[in-house]
């Protein structure tokens, strides 16, 4: 299991995931899940991966043996993202079609997704989340986040914190660095390192990059502060207004006697 996130708001863009593909008592391993192919100056194109690491990594393979082939119709043609997308899904389908019944039989999963985000010149960032199936949506202002593996856990803080218009670039990477640390405080099966990229709009070129190993200074600094500041709002909530018991006892037996023959 993996986690993976996209955050797109009127500044740019966020991609970030974490790295780990199996977890166990005795068995943990990593591998990248967050990938960069731009063509800086014409397009920008991050992409995120969760699921059968066997297919996302032959998906990545077709696409870039296509582009160093320049075989027509190649990502670096493509003029729209969503034509991105739409190319993301028929390779997906294509290694779908060679290997499913194979991993079928033995009981294997061939589920995997993708997140596609970036910008085209003369085009608007977008950000699209690509299923097993071939099939895929977009971010919209009212849904600007996107989520694949492990998301169940890191959701929370990106419903109260981002927003398409107000949400600067640096704090949306702050809650993605938060959503992730959320879901590996809770699942073993997510884990550092951590790879983000971070994109301006209409720079065509991804700007920021960063990786957090496991004990990271910052990452260690920012889990603390998180705790410690959710430890005093959570002190300062208002008490609940329970109900004596003897009254609602009270209150129970006056309306069983009230409905009594």
């Amino acid at each position: 299991m993996t986690y993976c996130l996209g955050v797109i708001t009127r500044y740019g863009l966020i991609m970030a995931a974490d790295s780990r593909t199996n977890a166990g008592v005795d068995y943990v391993s990593t591998a990248q899940k967050l990938f960069d192919l731009s063509l800086p100056g014409e397009r920008v194109i991050l992409v995120c991966t969760a699921g059968n690491l066997s297919m996302t990594q032959s998906v990545l393979t077709l696409i870039r043996r296509d582009r160093k082939a320049e075989i027509p119709g190649n990502i670096n043609e493509l003029t729209t993202m969503y034509d991105v997308a739409h190319y993301f899904g028929e390779k997906t389908r294509q290694v779908l079609d060679q290997h499913q019944d194979w991993l079928q039989k033995d009981n294997i999963s061939a589920s995997c997704s993708f997140l596609v985000g970036g910008q085209i010149k003369g085009e608007l960032p977008e950000l699209y989340m690509v299923y097993s199936q071939g099939n895929f949506l977009r971010a919209t202002r009212n849904s600007p986040f996107l989520q694949i593996g492990e998301i169940k856990y890191g959701k929370p803080i990106l419903d109260r914190i981002i927003n398409y218009d107000e949400t600067s670039l640096d704090a949306a990477a702050k809650c993605a660095l938060l959503s992730l640390d959320s879901t590996m405080k809770s699942n073993i099966s997510v884990g550092p390192p951590i790879n983000m990229a971070m994109y301006e709009a209409d720079t065509l070129k991804v700007g920021y990059r960063l990786k957090l190993e496991r004990g990271d200074p910052y990452l260690l600094r920012l889990r603390k502060s998180w705790e410690t500041s959710l430890r005093q709002a959570f002190k300062k909530l208002p008490n609940l207004a329970w109900h004596d018991n003897e009254d609602q006892d009270q209150d129970n037996h006056l309306v069983m006697t009230d409905i009594l023959p």
